[in-house]
């Protein structure tokens, strides 16, 4: 059977380290931990760099409720996870039209529809689709671009784009032009924020200098730190935010997928080299490394995972996804699990002991890496 994303296994608090569901858990951190969202709906929040975009912690990645990581949910359970997701304190929810095609937009905009002044969407244009709904290369020209700012705001049934990503650089277009188009939206009260996704340094600044960056969207978790060599020093820099997906290691940091975890064919990570079966047991000691610190800190390796990128920048924001409640509330405990600098030495050195086996892509995939 699949794993889903954002699965783990069992939750253990105590001496007696008997399994305790994860609503439980969630309950007995908050009290005294640095936020709390169960019963009350709040969450801590943070600011995307200087932009002034505030969100919670962590967001919520839609994708997987409909694209991606095997079959996709009805839409009348999509639509009830992210409203839970809602009830949690969650207020930042990531979309783009080639989730589905188009379905993930539809199911996110319907679920938020009633709570539409206190959450913060964001989407993504950068991609053809074609008449099977499948992506058809790479469009970042501006006329493109607003052609489906039209369309996502149908879709998401609202007036305005809270964040507006290009979704993978387009070698094809300028990046001033991608920026200066966005930057068009932004003037017509269309979308209210310019962000990238996967794009390298150089982009980043030539955009940037047109129209400001709120946020940048990369991989990054103790699975692939790739962004700390050259891309977290410069969104510090340039005062951007940091938004993660695969916080969790597309399901692996959470110990619920192993060397003998089927995939669907409808999950890409059925493709992807770092899921082989001998990858995915070569990489099995950071997975069994997250399970010993979790349970020093009375949490799960899902909640460790997801602590240490919270403590590595006040203005990364997280967006692990997931089509299971209990997996959710698990994923969101991640924002009460406090790590001091001490734990984040002891993780920082024992992870640098362990080579990851495996790119994080086919090699189709990796082409539209913007490094």
């Amino acid at each position: 059977m699949m794993a889903a994303i954002g699965e783990s296994g069992k939750n253990f608090i105590g001496k007696g380290k008997k399994p305790i569901p994860p609503k439980t858990i969630l309950s007995m951190s908050n009290r005294g931990g640095r936020s709390g969202f169960v019963g009350g709906g709040t969450m801590q929040k943070r600011t995307l760099g200087k932009s002034g975009l505030e969100v919670s912690a962590l967001g919520f990645g839609c994708m997987g409720i409909s694209f991606g990581f095997g079959p996709s949910l009805n839409k009348t359970d999509g639509i009830s996870i992210i409203r839970a997701a809602v009830e949690r304190g969650v207020t930042f929810f990531d979309t783009a039209e080639v989730y589905g095609a188009y379905t993930n937009e539809e199911v996110v905009g319907e679920a938020l529809a009633p709570f539409r002044k206190q959450v913060v969407i964001a989407t993504k244009f950068g991609f053809n689709i074609d008449s099977s709904g499948k992506q058809a290369g790479l469009n970042s020209r501006p006329a493109h671009i607003k052609e489906v700012a039209e369309a996502s705001l149908k879709r998401l049934k609202t007036d305005v784009i809270d964040l507006f990503y290009q979704h993978r650089v387009d070698p094809n277009v300028p990046i001033e032009d991608v920026a200066g188009a966005v930057k068009d939206l932004i003037h017509q009260g269309k979308v209210k924020h310019f962000g990238l996704s996967e794009a390298g340094v150089q982009v980043i600044r030539r955009a940037h200098a047109v129209q400001l960056v709120t946020a940048l969207q990369s991989e990054y978790s103790l699975f692939w730190r790739e962004p700390e060599q050259a891309i977290l020093p410069t969104l510090e820099e340039l005062g951007i935010g940091f938004v993660p997906f695969s916080p969790l290691g597309k399901g692996f940091l959470t110990g619920a997928i192993t060397k003998d975890t089927q995939f669907d064919k409808t999950d890409f990570r059925a493709i992807v080299p770092r899921f082989t079966r001998e990858n995915r047991s070569a990489n099995q000691p950071l997975v069994d490394l997250l399970g010993k610190f979790a349970e020093q800190k009375k949490a799960t390796p899902a909640q460790i995972a997801l602590a240490w990128i919270l403590a590595q920048k006040p203005w990364i924001v997280p967006i692990p996804g997931t089509t299971k409640l209990h997996r959710l509330e698990e994923n969101l405990g991640g924002a009460n699990v406090t790590l001091a600098p001490d734990d984040l030495r002891q993780i920082d050195q024992a992870t640098s002991q362990i080579h990851v086996v495996g790119e994080r892509y086919p090699e189709a995939m990796q082409r539209m890496i913007n490094r």
